[in-house]
């Protein structure tokens, strides 16, 4: 896996270099000699992240106990509508 540095200015003039770059691994990008951001090609983050997740599944919280959840009832004052 080879790691690539380019500065802020550098991703900007010429994108494809830095994509095509993140095909052979992550491409730190830097804000005055600090890395700020990390593109990586999408393969390398699905296999970081474990791959695409349906927000059905992310929000199921198949791992975690339940949670015990009792609304307060509530009293709505409902009256009928006076249509005369």
């Amino acid at each position: 896996m080879t790691t690539t540095m380019l500065s802020s200015r550098d991703f900007n003039q010429d994108t494809s270099r830095a994509k095509k770059a993140a095909m052979a691994g992550p491409v730190f990008i830097t804000d005055r000699g600090k890395p700020a951001h990390v593109l990586l090609s999408i393969e390398e983050y699905q296999r970081l992240t474990g791959g695409a997740r349906k927000i059905a599944d992310a929000l199921a919280m198949p791992d975690q106990e339940p949670i015990e959840f009792e609304p307060p009832n509530i009293k709505l004052g409902l009256r009928v509508a006076d249509l005369s």
